[in-house]
């Protein structure tokens, strides 16, 4: 006997369909998977090309984007080092100019203050000899009187008096200069 005539003769198993319905679905199977592939398998693949197209051209938009990043960024290094190097150069040149200003403001002041004194010993001078003179003339004048009060009669010869005075205070300026 052959198995299809024992499946017909015998009770029906659940797990085989009749021949009839198989045979009905295998047809209808045909027709879904040929209109599948006929009418939604090339909208199904056109679909996946633009997006793989869509996402090549993404990444190819992304590597020149990166690209021309980098550049940029090659460039904006490039000019941050040479904005370091411009301010060093141009704290290196304040530095300098300091330096030389301090230099030229501190001779400047060595003038003034040599000026200052050479005035102030000049105005030395110049009052040492006036109270010199003043004191000569009042040094003589009292030594005159005194002399006279002492010999008792009037030396008023000028002249005379000028030479003995003078004599007087240059062995004294002498005996001072002879202790110093």
């Amino acid at each position: 006997m052959s198995p299809l005539v024992m499946l017909a003769e015998g009770p029906e198993n659940p797990l085989i369909p009749p021949i009839p319905e198989l045979v009905i679905g295998l047809i209808a199977f045909v027709i879904v998977f040929g209109f599948l592939a006929k009418k939604l398998l090339p909208n199904i693949n056109k679909v996946l090309e633009e997006r793989r197209e869509a996402i090549e051209g993404g990444i190819e938009k992304a590597e020149a984007a990166q690209t021309e990043a980098q550049s940029v960024l090659e460039q904006y290094k490039a000019q941050l080092a040479e904005a370091r190097h411009e301010a060093a150069r141009l704290r290196q040149e304040a530095q300098e100019q300091g330096a030389e200003l301090i230099t030229e403001m501190r001779a400047e002041g060595q003038r003034q203050r040599e000026e200052i004194v050479a005035a102030g010993h000049a105005q030395i001078e110049a009052d040492r000899k006036a109270a010199s003179s003043a004191l000569r003339q009042d040094v003589g004048t009292l030594a005159t009187e005194l002399a006279g009060k002492l010999v008792g009669e009037s030396l008023e010869d000028h002249a005379r008096q000028s030479r003995v005075i003078d004599r007087f205070l240059d062995e004294l300026e002498e005996k001072a200069e002879a202790t110093r």
